[in-house]
């Protein structure tokens, strides 16, 4: 455990044969809920996702419906891709790997399982409440304000467990992944208050970049870390390879963690803010280089004589995918910052392109990875096919490869248009149906990689069960 994450040469998608006598005393009952919720989210606001990327092929679709309005809709889709499938899902996997990186039981297994009812209750109060058109009407900070004191609520929940977990571990030295997690926990909390409290005391340019500070760091500083921390973990186990270098691991933690914070002004760039606060977000973007180029070297180096296993192994195929989109997303960033390329494409197409390559072509890639890998050993069975988690894969990579670059060739060709006086918005908006209709479509795939995401989890879960029930 000490230095590099032992590995053991476990099947690459569980099973009972798998579970080693460490695995045994773990309960697990939190990580079940988390995961399982999550699952199920994915599938329902992936219809969501579809129905706004119709919406904007065929503007009239729905739209004497106030509840289906596209306004009422990306709100909804937004907190529940963020809050109901990624952060959850980051939760359960969280669940699962600390006690195993500290050699102990979960702290409270009650505990975490009321924290997943409280979960559940903060996205179903969600599901109803933004499409009735309750909403603080704050970019990723659209729940009422209750709900968003729910949120703060389980987190200090989930946060006391974990650490609580890790202050009774027996491993003295700790694992890469759980100074990751730790600083995902301390970080949301600080980024969650910014931007869904401190922003309603304040006014005009400063509550403008108190909101793009939270936006950003929503994802640098609550996504990037727990989604680190899954990599540094399930690829080294999924590939049964140690990690290259735990030094070279501190220095991407530390990196990010005194970068990351300083960049959210980028987003406006050109806009009323002073000179030297954008230079200075200019600056710390370029900087995020250093921990990005640190981690993705580490991940590569781990898999140095390894790359043979991607043809059979899909979660080692979604964990060094993600390693690829997270590297691209995060070269995007520092030079999106840049004045000269920000004249371009803010505000356009391309935004939303590369917001999706880090939420789901990274980040969620690494969920997806971390679920097929854990739901085996925590049901003690086998997954119920692998042919069909390998096209769960194809589904995601082709549909997600279609939305991202339609995107952001389609954003800098609208970038390009509304710097030409000559042209009518109107008719920038009308160029764009092409680029639209492809994503409508590559969004289709994504939601077929959903799909059977969801199929494959929850018949491995059946599967379990009839077992058990067989077996008694």
């Amino acid at each position: 455990m000490p230095g590099q994450l032992q590995v053991s040469a476990a099947r690459p998608y569980g099973g009972a044969g798998s579970v080693s006598p460490v695995e045994s005393i773990h309960e697990d009952t939190t990580a079940k809920w988390f995961l399982l919720s999550a699952v199920s989210y994915f599938f329902i606001v992936g219809i969501i996702a579809l129905t706004i990327a119709a919406k904007f092929v065929w503007p009239q679709l729905l739209g004497t419906v106030s509840l289906l309005t596209y306004g009422r809709l990306r709100p909804l889709h937004v907190n529940g891709m963020l809050f109901g499938w990624l952060l959850a899902a980051d939760m359960g996997l969280v669940y699962y790997i600390v006690p195993r990186l500290c050699g102990v039981k979960l702290w409270s297994e009650k505990l975490g399982v009321a924290t997943g009812i409280l979960w559940n209750v903060i996205i179903l109060s969600a599901v109803v409440a933004l499409p009735m058109g309750f909403n603080k009407g704050w970019e990723y900070a659209e729940l009422p304000t209750p709900i968003s004191i729910l949120v703060v609520v389980a987190w200090v929940m989930f946060g006391i467990n974990i650490f609580a977990t890790i202050a009774s571990r027996k491993y003295e030295q700790m694992y890469v992944s759980l100074w990751y997690i730790m600083g995902t926990i301390l970080w949301t909390a600080f980024v969650y208050l910014t931007g869904n409290f401190a922003v309603l005391v304040t006014t005009g340019v400063n509550q403008a970049n108190l909101n793009w500070m939270y936006i950003h760091n929503a994802v640098g500083l609550i996504f990037t870390p727990v989604g680190l921390a899954l990599a540094y973990y399930f690829i080294p186990r999924a590939s049964t390879t140690p990690l290259y270098s735990h030094k070279l691991s501190m220095v991407g933690f530390w990196s990010l963690a005194f970068v990351y914070v300083w960049t959210g002004a980028h987003h406006m760039l050109h806009g009323p803010i002073s000179q030297w606060l954008q230079t200075i977000a200019i600056t710390f973007s370029l900087m995020l280089l250093i921990p990005v180029w640190t981690v993705v070297y580490n991940f590569f180096a781990t898999m140095k004589g390894q790359w043979y296993q991607l043809s059979e192994n899909v979660p080692l195929k979604f964990l060094m995918s993600g390693v690829v989109f997270y590297l691209l997303t995060c070269f995007q960033g520092p030079m999106h910052s840049l004045r000269s390329v920000n004249a371009i494409v803010s505000k356009t197409d391309w935004i939303p392109g590369h917001a999706h390559m880090a939420v789901l072509g990274a980040f969620s890639f690494f969920a997806i990875a971390g679920t097929f890998y854990t739901i085996p050993r925590l049901f003690r069975t086998e997954l119920h096919s692998a042919a069909l988690a390998n096209w769960s894969f194809w589904f995601f990579m082709i549909g997600g490869l279609g939305f991202f670059v339609t995107l952001w060739l389609g954003g800098f060709w609208q970038g390009w248009q509304w710097n030409n006086p000559a042209i009518p918005f109107i008719d920038t908006v009308k160029a764009l149906k092409p680029v639209w209709t492809v994503r409508f479509f590559s969004g289709i795939l994504m939601f077929l990689g959903i799909t059977t995401f969801l199929y494959n989890i929850w018949a491995t879960v059946l599967d379990a069960g009839s077992k058990t029930s067989a077996n008694a």
